[in-house]
């Protein structure tokens, strides 16, 4: 009977000594379990707080990188301070959230991916503005060389145009060849003395042109006293030369037809006071041009 009880006892305290090894071997097993999830939390921890701050180092690029952008289109810089301030605001976001977890990391990194790409966008639309702009400022010094290169030939034109037209001018002008003046008597010849001067003649020949224009044509005279009065027989006889109108002393129509034609102007000192001595300056004019001048002495 005792030796039945010692087996029972026996038996119990083996059992005791199993049941104390299992739970000593599973509390060694908790505790390590424990140990080893606190450590794989810790690295999990590590690892956000590093992608937090890789997050936030980027956002700090690209909200720096923005600055660096610059365009004169006034679309795109409005667009750019929006961009900037989305950056700005998640920047902030990010470094005052104090619990994250793999899934807020992951959202900001998608947002994160998302505010590249829109900078990339705005990098290539301003490089291709800028570009661009450079090729229009290039066609713009381009057509400014064109403009000035045919401006100066317009200009060129211009002045050789003008150089012909004075020398088609100059060839048109009509001149006055062996232009002689002299003091008539009553019986129309020639004397020196101012008190038997009742005429003066202008004689000339309106020499050979052919490139003159043909047909009626006024001859001016205007004859200077030796006192540098014009003698002239009324106010109203004037004439057009160059921008003025200008007084006459005597005038003769002809009709020319490009060839040599001789002409006589007769200034009548009949009914004026007596012609004073000395030289007499006589000038001629034709279609606006000074064509001939002579002198005239008389005692």
């Amino acid at each position: 009977m005792s030796s039945e009880i010692e087996n029972i006892s026996r038996s119990k305290d083996k059992r005791n000594n199993i049941i104390v090894i299992v739970l000593s071997v599973l509390l060694i097993a908790v505790i390590v379990m424990y140990f080893m999830q606190r450590r794989e939390h810790g690295v999990i921890l590590n690892e956000i707080n590093t992608e937090k701050d890789s997050i936030q180092f980027e956002l700090t690029q690209i909200a720096s990188s923005y600055d660096s952008l610059k365009t004169e289109n006034d679309t795109i810089n409005e667009a750019l301070i929006v961009a900037q301030a989305k950056v700005k605001d998640l920047l902030l976001e990010v470094e005052q959230t104090k619990k994250v977890s793999y899934s807020k990391i992951s959202g900001y990194q998608k947002q994160v991916t998302t505010l590249r790409g829109i900078m990339r966008d705005f990098v290539v639309q301003i490089d291709s503005l800028n570009r661009r702009n450079e090729e229009l400022m290039a066609e713009n010094l381009e057509v400014k060389e064109q403009y000035k290169e045919v401006e100066q030939k317009n200009q060129q034109l211009n002045k050789e145009k003008e150089n012909l037209q004075q020398n088609l001018k100059r060839a048109a002008m009509l001149e006055a060849r062996e232009l002689i003046a002299e003091a008539l008597n009553n019986r129309s010849k020639e004397t020196k003395f101012a008190k038997r001067a009742e005429k003066i003649r202008i004689y000339f020949v309106l020499g050979k042109n052919a490139t003159a224009k043909r047909g009626a044509k006024d001859i001016y005279a205007r004859i200077m006293r030796p006192d540098q009065l014009l003698m002239v027989k009324s106010e109203n006889d004037v004439f057009q030369f160059e921008d003025l109108k200008i007084q006459y002393s005597a005038m003769r129509e002809v009709v020319y037809e490009g060839n040599d034609l001789p002409v006589a102007i007769f200034w009548d000192n009949t009914n004026e006071a007596e012609l004073m001595p000395g030289v007499y300056v006589v000038n001629l004019f034709a279609d606006g041009n000074e064509i001939g001048e002579t002198s005239l002495e008389i005692k």
